[in-house]
């Protein structure tokens, strides 16, 4: 599938897929939109809301690794505490990586080896990034995760379901509540009716959300009892 490396809304950097009109993160702001579904609307809801020791997520979708260094960067400035799981089934290249702009654009270029660090690391193995935050890549596909009850926060990144319905349905969605712990979350950016129905099946509590720039609404799922 052809893809290029595109300029958002915000003037950060996303890649497109030219097949089906896709990109890994909004055209209106790729960093806009992972601020705003994943870091306000997740990361700081969960510590504020359940204040747990220690916060650990799960990216479906580890794409450009985004999420995590934004993530990353959250938690150096408040100390937070992070185990983080990224799954991804096909993992960006080094030369798609090169000609992403995120540590210039977060002002972050001091970071810069801890964000080529987060692609170079090995798969499957615990990487320690700091004190506080600790990563590990998956190479999976999504409906091979089979964690029960380990997570608090998933990071629910996934291509939309117009080109990959299959990735939102009743069936993956208990995949994610079994993962959960009690007292968790699991934040997206889409708000399709039929995303909602299938979280609300499984037995999440579901919100919606005002959403990021160009787009009306995102979803928030809660877990609060054990299966």
């Amino acid at each position: 599938m052809k893809r290029k490396i595109i300029t958002t809304g915000d003037g950060s950097t996303t890649i497109h897929l030219e097949e089906w009109n896709e990109q890994y993160h909004s055209t209106h702001g790729a960093i806009q939109e992972a601020v705003h579904v994943f870091i306000k609307t997740g990361l700081h809801y969960i510590q504020n809301t359940f204040n747990p020791d220690q916060i650990h997520i799960l990216e479906i979708g580890f794409g450009t690794g985004l999420n995590a260094f934004i993530t990353y960067l959250e938690a150096k400035k408040h100390n937070f505490y992070i185990n983080y799981h990224g799954v991804e089934a096909y993992p960006v290249t080094s030369a798609e990586i090169n000609q992403l702009n995120y540590t210039n654009e977060l002002k972050a270029e001091d970071e810069k080896a801890i964000f080529e660090k987060m692609h170079v690391c090995d798969w499957g193995k615990k990487t320690v990034l700091s004190e506080n935050f600790k990563l590990t890549k998956r190479e999976q596909f999504f409906d091979q995760i089979n964690d029960k009850e380990k997570f608090n926060l998933i990071y629910f990144d996934a291509f939309g379901a117009r080109v990959q319905p299959e990735l939102w349905t009743v069936t993956i969605f208990q995949k994610m509540y079994k993962a959960m712990q009690n007292k968790s979350v699991l934040v997206t950016y889409a708000a399709k009716g039929s995303v909602r129905r299938a979280m609300q099946e499984v037995g999440f509590k579901v919100e919606r959300l005002p959403g990021p720039p160009g787009k009306r609404e995102m979803l928030r799922a809660t877990k609060l009892t054990n299966i």
